[in-house]
Order: C-alpha cells, then structure tokens, then sequence
C-alpha cells in the first residue's frame, strides 16, 4: 500500500494559489495556533497544555494508558491559511469570517449570551481542533501514542474542487498534496508504523463529499481524497458517514449551545425540562418542491392541520446563523420532524434534542445507522419515533395521527430520554469548568470511540 501511495503521488499538480481560487483575500483573524484570538484571548500550545499551563491539572501517566493522542504538525497551508480565506470563495454571497470567532464557535447570539452562538457546523474542524489541544492526554511523542490526530481542515481545502469551475474537473487531486506530505517529506516512518491506521482527522461535510469515484467520467458530485490509497485505513470523523463506511464514522453536527459550566448546562436542561408543549409536531427546514417526496408531504399536512403542527422556514439558510428562529418553537412542540433533504441527516435533529423535541425519522440512514457512539441504536426507540418514508408519500400516512397515538406515559418516557441524551450531543466550550469537563460531551465520546476503533484494528496495520 504504501508503494501506491507514494507512486500516485509523485506527480503533483501545482498546488492551487489562493489569487487562482479565489477572488479577492481579506485575511480574517486566525483562531487557531495564532498568538491570540479574536476577542485577545491568549491561546495555549500543545507544550503549555501538556504543562498544565492552560490552568488545567496534568493527569497521571496512569490515568492516560491507552488514551495518550499525538497531533502532527503540518504545514499551514493545510490548515490555519485556509480560514485566511474565510470571506472570498465566490460561491458564497455571506461573509464566512463570523464564523470563526471564538475559535470556530461563532460570534455569541447577543453580548450577554454565555452559552449561544451562531454557529456554522462547516467550522467543526476548527472547533474541534481547539478542543483537542485541551486533551488531558497529549504526546509531543508520536511512537508512544494510540491516536494521532491530523489538523487538516479537509472541507475548507474541499470548496474550489466543489464549487470551482476551474478546479471542478481536478477533484481526484483533492488530498495528494496531504498525502505526499505524510508518506514521502515528513518523518514517513510515523505513517507506515502502522500505515495509517492510528491517524484521524475531522471532515465537516458529508462523506459523500470526499468519496467520487477517481474513475468517474463525466465527474459526479465531490473529491476523491477517501479513495486516496494513503487513506484507505485513516478513520475519518464526518458530519455523516456512508452506509457500511470503512473510513468514516459520523459524530454530531454542532448546535449553537456550548456551555461553559455545569451550572449553564443543567440551567438549560432545567428551562427545556419545565416548557410546556402545546404544539404536537414541527418541522424546521426548507425544501418540498418538486415531485413527491417527504418533506412535500409532511409541508401539506403542516398546511392542512394548523391546529397540530408548526412550520418554521429555513429556506435559503434562513436559519443557519439565528438559533431563536427556530430553538424556541422547539422548546414548544412535542415531536420535530427530521426529514432527509439533499443528504439524509440534519443538524435540526441535534438542535431538537437539545431542545427537548423528540425526533421524528422517516429513513434509518437519518441517524440510526449515522452516531452509533453518541445515539446508540439499540435505543432509538426510547428516544425518537420512526416512520419510513414511503408510507407517508405514497401510502397516505399522516405523520400526525401516528404521533397522536402514542400513549402519555410513553411520550413522557421518551422525552425523559432525550433530555438525559442533550449533554452527550453538545460541544462544550474549550476552557470550561472541571466540573463540566467531568461530564462527557459530543467532543469526548468521539475521542473515545476513535481509541476504540483503533485499538479493534490492530492485524490490519502493516
């Protein structure tokens, strides 16, 4: 394997400038591995972290056996320049540079907010990159660690072979770059230890995105850096994850809600646990035009019963940067609906469970077969009420007669369920309370599922 990679990697196209790809460049304040923030706030290194200078105490060596992580060092090109680009792909009309603020979090809601931002889920490589340098358990040595995490913003390098016309036709070269970098130039004897099978990284699209076939002719949607020989054994952390995915395994999108203390969490889960619920169903979301297909179906029935559901319009990514549109008709309706869109998962579905909303699935690709470390399959019944598809558009099921059937006792169950779920599906704030960390997040299942599966692989390293 090894051989591969390094021979479909030795002819390189030039790697793109950014005068080529985009417009115009306004360099945004950068967030990560900078000196300082945008708001000045002093951000720790790897060495300070390892130290205990980020006010935080340093485990025992003990307490770090089997879970010691190792981040790589790569070039800036593969990260922090990439969100210097922040406001110029001109497939964009909004300014994306907000979105970077409080290291990836977003700007806050209001300047009183404590634990809201507008945040965008295409910023979670960032985000979760600032988290991982507060990792309790950090090498500087990569032959001692279990994981190795690679900080490479694969969706932001992603956007001229997705959305460039001059690129669009070059997407089988998304990654080369990246991989000649790991297998040729950089220490290759920390890649083919174990070929590849201990690193991660953290890809803030769909799989979908990065899985074209290199073969494609005519080229369909997305990159083919998952077909990358290189990448075959890496395991990738997306926002959705492809059915029977040997790379990738899906965690969840980032709401807007991340707390800094215990205090603000269980605040929040207290307001959601006393809301009333005088709405029986919602749907948040856009879409519904065309032929037959769900969201029409479930827009027609919103329309026709008022009395029983509530529609808020997110068309045109209304809204993608305001939580309120939508948190607090959630935090009034029993059920949200989840319908799949252009791909099967919604981050609505984590945005209604933090609202205390209990999902609605009409396709098992939506979630169930999707977080398998953060919603447990097993248990998707205590939690979320599944309706397939196909018996609401062409069998003419109305989704609120089902709802309307489920006994009180039983509903009251499966929201006590959901609420219990809301801390695993957060991102918490980095620098948060001990008492908060203590608390596992959306962040540390995914960690632990990554030592997981890398500790379940070890006869396929090479």
């Amino acid at each position: 394997m090894d051989e591969k990679a390094t021979d479909s990697s030795t002819h390189l196209p030039p790697l793109p400038t950014m005068e080529f790809i985009f417009f115009s460049i306004f360099p945004c304040l950068l967030l990560i591995l900078l000196p300082t923030s945008a708001i000045g706030r002093s951000i720790p290194t790897i060495s300070e972290i390892e130290g205990g200078g980020n006010g935080y105490e340093k485990p025992a060596a003990a307490d770090c056996d089997g879970k010691w992580i190792h981040i790589r060092k790569l070039p800036s090109r593969f990260n922090t320049d990439l969100l210097r680009a922040c406001n110029s792909f001109p497939v964009f009309a909004e300014d994306f540079c907000p979105s970077l603020a409080n290291h990836g979090l977003g700007p806050r809601t209001h300047n009183r907010s404590r634990s809201w931002y507008r945040t965008d889920h295409h910023y979670l490589e960032p985000l979760f990159h600032r988290r991982l340098l507060e990792y309790p358990c950090l090498t500087g040595d990569p032959a001692g660690a279990e994981a190795i995490f690679l900080p490479y913003y694969a969706a932001l390098d992603a956007l001229p072979y997705l959305y460039s016309s001059d690129f669009y036709n070059d997407s089988a070269q998304h990654g080369l770059h990246l991989q000649r970098f790991l297998v040729d130039d950089d220490n290759p004897q920390i890649w083919s230890r174990r070929s590849g099978h201990d690193h991660f990284l953290v890809m803030a699209r769909p799989a979908w995105d990065f899985s074209q076939d290199p073969a494609a002719d005519p080229p369909s949607w997305g990159t083919s850096f998952l077909h990358l020989p290189a990448f075959l054994n890496i395991t990738a952390l997306t926002i959705e994850s492809r059915p029977d995915a040997w790379q990738e395994h899906a965690i969840p999108y980032p709401t807007s809600f991340h707390p800094a203390t215990i205090e603000r969490l269980e605040s929040w889960l207290d307001r959601v646990k006393r809301s009333l619920r005088p709405t029986l169903m919602l749907f948040a979301g856009g879409g519904g035009g065309g032929g037959p297909n769900i969201r029409g179906s479930i827009r027609a029935e919103c329309e026709n019963r008022t009395d029983l559901c509530e529609i808020v319009d997110c068309s045109d990514g209304a809204c993608a940067h305001d939580p309120i549109r939508y948190m607090l008709p959630m935090l009034r309706s029993r059920f949200c609906l989840q319908p799949p869109g252009d791909t099967p998962t919604r981050r609505s579905t984590f945005d209604g469970i933090l609202a205390g909303c209990i999902p609605v699935f009409f396709e098992e690709l939506s979630a169930r077969s999707q977080y398998s470390w953060h919603l447990p399959p097993i248990e998707y019944g205590e939690f979320s009420v599944f309706i397939p598809k196909e018996e609401v558009v062409f069998h003419g099921v109305h989704v609120a007669d089902v709802l309307e059937a489920i006994p009180d006792e039983q509903y009251r169950r499966m929201r006590r369920r959901v609420l219990e779920i809301v801390p695993s599906v957060i991102y918490r704030r980095h620098g948060s309370s001990a008492g908060l960390r203590a608390r596992k997040d959306a962040f540390d299942l995914a960690i632990d599922g990554v030592l997981r599966r890398i500790k379940q692989r070890p006869d396929q390293w090479a």
